[in-house]
């Protein structure tokens, strides 16, 4: 939670996402995970081929939580945590904006739809 956003607004529901997860026996799928498994082999640039890797920390390739924590959590992420957003959504992806924020979907169509927004947003000129 710590580490996938900075707005606090979005903590609780993106708790609320890894608990429904969770409960549904899906993989977390947070870059997070991946990265700080890849330890000093990350660069910055998360490829595909990073979250085909497996390690302990990849909730990619594995199910559930991490062995270990992966951040220092403050308290805002450690309220969320216990006490998440309930939500029917399963999946998030950055925006785009540079903001911080998310787009929250509960299918796979919708979420699909949002990371080709997402990308648009990314290959856009710069203003």
């Amino acid at each position: 939670i710590e580490k996938e956003t900075a707005l606090p607004s979005e903590r609780r529901l993106i708790s609320g996402v890894f608990h429904q997860r969770l409960q549904r026996n899906m993989r977390l799928q947070t870059d997070p995970t991946v990265i700080y498994g890849l330890g000093d082999a990350f660069d910055g640039n998360l490829r595909r081929r990073d979250l085909a890797h497996d390690t302990p920390y990849n909730t990619y390739t594995r199910f559930g939580l991490p062995p270990t924590p992966i951040a220092l959590p403050g308290g805002d992420s450690i309220e969320a945590a216990v006490n998440p957003e309930i939500t029917d959504a399963v999946y998030f992806v950055a925006t785009g904006r540079g903001d911080g924020s998310h787009v929250f979907s509960a299918t796979l169509e919708e979420h699909e739809r949002a990371v080709q927004q997402y990308l648009k947003q990314l290959r856009a000129p710069a203003e």
